[in-house]
């Protein structure tokens, strides 16, 4: 029996590939007493990853190569490891290891006391102003439970991975899914190392992605935001009416002009088009849903061959 699967996603690492291995290798070789599977996934790398995998030097753990047939985004890439995956225990690692392979150890020691099914390793130190900007967004409208500092590393057991596996979001945030299942966790804390080579992929276009499928799919303050701003504009409106008739009628002193027409006409389109802009981004998530294409498409599953010492 495989006592953890460790999830590699990654997308053009090149540059990561062989210090990966060879940390992987190192780690597996301290820790034989356990059966480990990695399973890497190409999420549609165009450099030459794949083969730098494929013609590895392995022992000591079992792997295999998960090719997307074009880039998902890496919670697809996730999703189709934990499909695949048949460890006692899963959890997530990434090709430039800036999360330490030696957090594996402290995550499974932890999640066999009591039981746990799920350990999140939160990181201890203080993080960049978008991670903290999006935790204390998911803490206030979103999840209460959202760590302060943020988390990328989780192990949980198969009871969970059925749980994931059964209902397989799109536009969605796999941490969050976690997070909200609702079994026995616990978290450990950790510090985050810097990066050995290449760039990270998390662009701008991909934070701001995640703030929205996060709030979407895990809150309904867009939509009621709508709604307040909605009526708060009503009311602003009514009155304001109200004393523009009293004082035509009683002072009758406002002169005839296109400012303050204007001016609403602005502010109310603007908050129009804002409000249809949340409203449409729920309409296009119902749509996709309802139209259940695959949240991956795997090209092929390449097995690396063990080579002995």
């Amino acid at each position: 029996m495989t006592n953890i699967s460790i999830l590699i996603p990654f997308l053009n690492e090149s540059e990561n590939i062989l210090f990966l291995i060879n940390s992987l290798k190192n780690f597996c070789s301290t820790n034989h007493q356990l059966k480990i599977e990695v399973i890497f996934i190409d999420d549609g790398s165009k450099d030459n990853s794949c083969d730098l995998l494929q013609n590895a030097s392995i022992h000591n753990f079992e792997a295999k190569i998960i090719k997307f047939s074009q880039n998902f985004g890496s919670h697809a890439a996730l999703r189709a490891g934990i499909y695949h995956a048949k460890g006692t225990y899963i959890t997530f690692m990434y090709a430039d290891l800036q999360d330490p392979l030696e957090l594996i150890n402290q995550l499974y020691d932890e999640i066999q006391k009591d039981n746990k099914e799920i350990v999140w390793a939160v990181r201890d130190e203080k993080q960049n102003w978008f991670s903290g900007f999006y935790a204390k967004l998911m803490q206030r409208f979103a999840v209460k439970s959202f760590p302060e500092n943020g988390f990328d590393i989780v192990m949980f057991s198969q009871k969970v991975q059925k749980q994931l596996n059964q209902n397989i979001e799109s536009n969605s945030s796999i941490f969050l899914q976690i997070l909200t299942l609702g079994f026995k966790q616990t978290t450990i804390q950790y510090q985050k190392q810097p990066r050995k080579a290449g760039k990270s992929k998390w662009t701008l276009n991909k934070k701001i992605k995640l703030i929205i499928d996060s709030f979407v799919a895990f809150s309904f303050f867009p939509i009621r935001l709508v709604s307040v701003v909605g009526i708060i504009l009503f009311m602003i409106g009514f009155l304001f009416a109200i004393y523009l008739i009293s004082r035509k009628l009683i002072l009758d002193d406002i002169k005839e002009g296109w400012t303050a027409l204007a001016s609403i006409l602005m502010i109310g389109f603007g908050i129009t088009n804002i409000s249809l802009g949340i409203i449409a981004e729920y309409l296009w998530r119902t749509l996709d849903a309802s139209r259940k294409r695959p949240v991956f498409i795997i090209d092929e599953i390449v097995e690396i061959n063990q080579n002995e010492i």
